[in-house]
């Protein structure tokens, strides 16, 4: 059957995709030096990445602090401790942790270390606000309502964080900064990865506030003034290392889908449309292929936007899957769906969606509107009415989203 197919494909793609190995490689016989060395750990896959440095490092690390979305965390760790806090909008427990980890590098020497373990999420986990609260929380949530890219939000939020924009980095002097980063930006650039906190700036105060002209936001004068700020351009006592990315998620979903019988194309590592417009591009490209003699897998890695019209539940990847259902309506032995990488999607418990030939019927059955449905960005009560949730649970890694379009002959 294909939907246990598009199971294994997703299965298989998310345990290449784990940082464990690349850690692993990064540490193994790296020497710390006879000081101190302190972890700290942000970002979505912040438990697996500690999880592997601890095994490997043992005694060697004398404290640490890990920072990740709530529910992430897979158990105490030795001389970690472990703070779960708000995603996508920062809450108290985020600057309540991110003090934590400030305390924990305070006062060190340059014989010291910090390991500093980055992952997807850290902007909203690690902050301490130079700007009262509730704007963080406006800004943020105009950003997001408006479909400013992840780049672009990060441009902003840096330069309102106390630890932002390599901000951390400087905290940390005199001792040094090894910073291991799992990547879940398109491009792997290190400044807007969990916008930056131990890496030189690379954009400009000018950007930001073009940012804010474009979407029309509404901040304070206080905002403006520390949006016109430079940040750190260089940075004497870090070393970083970057690993895992989407094109390894894409390269092993294609893998799987070639060990099933598909004849598998990666289109894309690079997808950044709305996930609306994205969802109707891969049902066109199933339509185009619906007469194929063979098996087929068009495979798309990146993070597309939602661009907020409602008020309902959903991300973006189920959204994708949603948008492609009607555009597959029919199709034999054909599905598309999209799951991210972290294994949340949105606000929800759910990884992503996942639509076949027959998801159409099954909601027009069930009396729903899909347009009523996409026009709310509701796509999680209408994929639950139709079984189409994917629901794989916290993942221990965040390189992006994959979207993945399969015929079965």
């Amino acid at each position: 059957m294909i939907k246990n197919d598009f199971k294994e494909i997703v299965k298989s793609a998310l345990n290449a995709a784990k940082p464990d190995t690349a850690v692993e490689k990064a540490l193994t016989g790296r020497n710390f030096g006879d000081g101190k060395t302190i972890l700290i750990a942000i970002g979505k896959a912040a438990w697996q990445m500690t999880k592997t440095a601890v095994d490997i490092l043992g005694d060697k690390i004398s404290e640490g602090v890990v920072i990740t979305k709530y529910e992430h965390s897979k158990g105490s760790l030795e001389k970690i401790d472990i703070y779960e806090a708000g995603h996508p909008m920062p809450d108290a427990n985020s600057v309540t942790a991110t003090q934590a980890a400030i305390d924990a590098v305070t006062g060190l020497t340059v014989d010291d270390t910090v390991l500093f373990l980055v992952s997807g999420g850290g902007s909203a986990l690690f902050e301490k606000p130079l700007i009262p609260f509730k704007e963080l929380e406006s800004i943020t949530e105009q950003l997001l309502g408006k479909g400013a890219d992840i780049v672009e939000m990060n441009t902003i939020r840096k330069r309102l964080s106390a630890v932002k924009g390599g901000r951390f980095a400087k905290l940390c002097e005199p001792a040094n900064v090894f910073s291991i980063v799992l990547s879940d930006i398109i491009g792997d650039p290190l400044d807007m990865i969990a916008s930056g906190p131990a890496f030189p700036d690379r954009s400009t105060s000018e950007q930001a506030l073009k940012v804010i002209e474009k979407y029309d936001l509404t901040v304070s004068e206080e905002t403006k003034q520390l949006l016109r700020k430079e940040l750190p351009k260089r940075l004497d006592n870090v070393e970083t290392m970057i690993t895992g990315s989407v094109s390894q998620l894409c390269e092993a979903a294609c893998k799987q889908a070639e060990t099933l019988g598909y004849k598998p194309f990666i289109l894309t590592d690079s997808l950044t449309c709305t996930a609306r417009d994205a969802g109707s591009f891969l049902a066109a490209i199933a339509r185009y292929h619906s007469n194929s003699k063979e098996s087929l897998a068009f495979i798309a890695g990146g993070e597309t936007v939602v661009k907020l019209t409602g008020k309902g539940k959903g991300g973006r990847n189920q959204e994708i899957a949603l948008a492609a259902a009607y555009g597959i309506s029919g199709l034999k032995d054909t599905a598309v769906f999209s799951v991210g990488s972290d294994g949340t999607d949105g606000p929800t418990d759910a990884a992503g969606g996942y639509v076949d030939g027959e998801s159409l019927h099954m909601m027009e059955e069930k009396k729903m509107d899909l347009f009523s449905y996409l026009n709310n960005n509701d796509a999680y009560n209408a994929l639950r009415a139709i079984d189409g949730l994917v629901i794989t649970g916290p993942t221990g890694t965040n390189v992006n989203d994959l979207s993945v379009v399969l015929i079965q002959r």
